[in-house]
């Protein structure tokens, strides 16, 4: 069973000053992950080049990066999916689109060189993805898939904002963009439209985030049905890693990520069981 952590879990103890990429990965290894699915605020001194626009990486970026990647080797994690904030793809201002463009680039080589297999990168643009917005998501998508094909990271969406919240344009764009791959989370979708992403993306997704925000004291989580999303996605086919995503209102992070593995494992562990016996 392949396991994964987005570092946004930890994202409160990383603004106190309580852990940084190297205590992610520790963390990440004690609580039995396979795999290292880092939020780029986690990875801060790269961020400098994004603020004054710059593409290329520095010798400093570059040292950086060694460093990150051997630690994910010590660990015995590698690097799975980086999801990228602030690369969007749509932009109503043409300068606006090519800075986000030159951004998402220099992730893609960033996570070319931390050995990265995936990167998110939104699409962006208003929810009602109009012809015109669709077309500039479109083309940029299809820019970014092929200069990150070169080293073999592919690039996903996820439902996460703007149109994104709403099936159809995840579908739409997964149908019509070559080689776009989707980021499946639980729980992002547009207000009453939860179901309908679920049964029409879950056949769709190559990595995914369980959401959790609060558990019962038996270990049930109680804003979404945990349970029945992994059903879909084990009776899709899924065989991608687990991906973690909580965000807990009344525990601390770590015991958050400690009980959402703790669900999905008797999720999909039972399941393996249940066809274990009626075999």
């Amino acid at each position: 069973m392949q396991l994964a952590i987005c570092s946004y879990s930890f994202n409160r103890l990383l603004k106190r000053g309580e852990q940084d990429i190297f205590g992610y990965i520790t963390t990440c290894r004690e609580l039995g992950c396979t795999q290292l699915d880092p939020w780029l605020g986690h990875l801060e001194p790269l961020r400098e080049g994004d603020r004054t626009g710059r593409e290329d990486l520095s010798e400093d970026d570059r040292r950086y990066i060694d460093a990150v990647a051997q630690a994910a080797v010590d660990a015995g994690l590698p690097m799975g999916c980086i999801a990228v904030d602030g690369a969007h793809i749509y932009e109503d201002e043409p300068a606006k689109r090519e800075a986000n463009r030159r951004m998402a680039r220099r992730w893609l080589a960033i996570a070319a060189g931390l050995g990265a297999t995936r990167v998110r990168i939104d699409a962006g643009g208003p929810e009602e993805m109009p012809d015109d917005v669709f077309e500039v998501i479109k083309a940029g998508y299809g820019e970014l898939i092929e200069v990150a094909a070169k080293d073999g990271v592919a690039v996903l969406t996820e439902n996460h904002w703007g149109p994104s919240r709403h099936p159809a344009n995840v579908v739409r764009l997964l149908d019509e963009i070559p080689g776009l791959e989707l980021l499946f989370d639980s729980y992002n979708w547009a207000p009453g439209k939860q179901g309908d992403g679920w049964l029409s993306c879950a056949s769709r997704a190559s990595s995914t985030h369980i959401k959790t925000f609060h558990f019962t004291a038996d270990g049930q989580e109680l804003t979404q049905n945990i349970p029945a999303v992994i059903d879909l996605l084990l009776d899709a086919g899924y065989a991608g890693p687990w991906g973690v995503e909580s965000v807990p209102r009344a525990v601390d992070e770590i015991e958050g990520a400690r009980r959402t593995i703790a669900l999905i494992r008797k999720c999909v562990e039972g399941r393996e069981a249940m066809a274990a016996r009626s075999a």
